[in-house]
């Protein structure tokens, strides 16, 4: 999911003086300290990245861990070669672990392109017709207050073109952290987001919205009669022998090797530990367990087509403005934005609690995912830090021309 940080401080700092910190760091002198070795660990191929483009991941990298504040960082990097993985900082703040190579984070809205995906498998199995109105596979779900599924279209779901409400904008992240394990069932959500007007008539505007993916998982369960996540088990996670990737569910815990998440509840004030939460509060709009290695090995396959057919994958890379200076634009659950060194890389963020996650990948076999143990509470610089380490990455993973 997607967050707004600096409108989160201030309900963080009320969850602090009401007694919901999880955890407290020792300070951030410790974590300046130990943020400032970055470590190469595991490199499949000396050549995957040039020596410049190590220096300049290794400078992000740091700049995560130490001006940025966040506790530990990792990126993965991988082409047809091989891959790399370099980390910095510490996996948690009171024992000083350095991330492993192999760690598993919250991944956010990186759900968003799974689900979006196992959707366009409906698609072309006829199943789904994209430009169907959300009422066909969602019969009277979505009404009340200037909301309504019969002329909003799957399409505009993916896209974020329905001028659905976000659901996020009516959830107090003080009341979430009163109770972190607590269930949120996904009609739920869906029903605090529909108690308010739309934003904009279908079509006619582009805005983020976690309620589209709450509604996309929900059209999966009745179009196939199985959870959205067993569909993604099965149609996803199985054929690409992703092992570190996972539907959590109700599930507080991260299976595997894994960095404690934390948030920070306000400017110089002291990490909360957030690692046990229900993730059910995300549900199909961001609850999912990976890895930078399971990141690159889904979005590789996704961009090169191995994962959707080629009228699907067309669809997918149907792209719109969404009005952001660096050209960001949006697909369906797949975003481009324009590298510095020529071309287009196609992925996407995510945004939960204690962890933020950014990769992309290209179609010509390169891929790298860039993920930290802090959100919300960084500076603001670290979603800009994270975009240009998955940038230096996909630009120095070139081919040898």
């Amino acid at each position: 999911m997607v967050k707004r940080k600096r409108a989160l401080g201030g309900a963080l700092t009320l969850a602090v003086a009401v007694g919901v910190a999880v955890g407290v760091s020792a300070g951030n002198d410790v974590l300046r300290r130990d943020a400032a070795t970055v470590t190469a660990a595991g490199s499949t191929a000396a050549e995957s990245t040039g020596a410049a483009g190590h220096a300049r991941l290794r400078e992000l990298l740091q700049r995560l861990t130490t001006v940025d504040g966040g506790p530990g960082a990792l990126v993965e990097v991988r082409n047809r070669r091989g891959s790399s993985v370099l980390t910095s900082g510490v996996a948690d703040v009171k024992s000083h672990a350095p991330v492993r190579r192999d760690s598993r984070f919250r991944i956010g809205s990186m759900t968003k392109p799974f689900v979006a995906t196992v959707v366009l498998q409906l698609v072309g199995e006829h199943r789904v017709v994209l430009d169907a109105p959300v009422e066909r596979y969602l019969p009277g779900v979505v009404r009340g207050h200037g909301n309504d599924g019969r002329v909003i279209t799957v399409r505009q779901l993916l896209q974020h073109t329905s001028g659905l409400p976000d659901v996020l904008t009516y959830l107090s992240p003080q009341e979430i952290l009163k109770d972190p394990l607590a269930h949120h069932d996904t009609r739920d959500l869906v029903n605090i987001a529909l108690a308010h007007p739309p934003t904009f008539k279908p079509g006619h505007g582009w805005r983020y919205s976690n309620t589209n993916y709450l509604l996309a998982g929900m059209l999966i369960e009745n179009v196939t009669g199985h959870p959205y996540g067993e569909e993604i088990r099965r149609r996803i996670i199985t054929p690409l022998g992703l092992r570190e990737t996972y539907v959590p569910g109700d599930a507080s815990a991260i299976p595997g090797p894994h960095p404690r998440g934390y948030v920070r509840p306000g400017e110089d004030a002291p990490l909360m530990d957030i690692t046990a939460i229900n993730p059910s509060i995300a549900g199909p709009a961001g609850e999912m367990i990976s890895s930078g290695t399971d990141l690159n090995r889904f979005l590789g396959a996704l961009v090169r087509g191995r994962l959707l057919r080629p009228a699907q994958l067309r669809e997918m890379m149907r792209t719109r403005p969404t009005g952001n200076p660096d050209g960001r634009a949006y697909g369906l659950g797949l975003e481009s934005r324009p590298l510095p060194c020529g071309g287009l890389y196609w992925g996407h963020g995510g945004n939960i609690f204690g962890y933020e996650t950014a990769g992309g990948a290209t179609v010509d076999g390169r891929q790298a995912t860039v993920m930290v143990n802090l959100d919300p509470g960084g500076s603001d610089a670290q979603d800009e830090d994270m975009k240009a380490a998955v940038q230096t990455a996909l630009c120095e993973a070139r081919p040898a021309s």
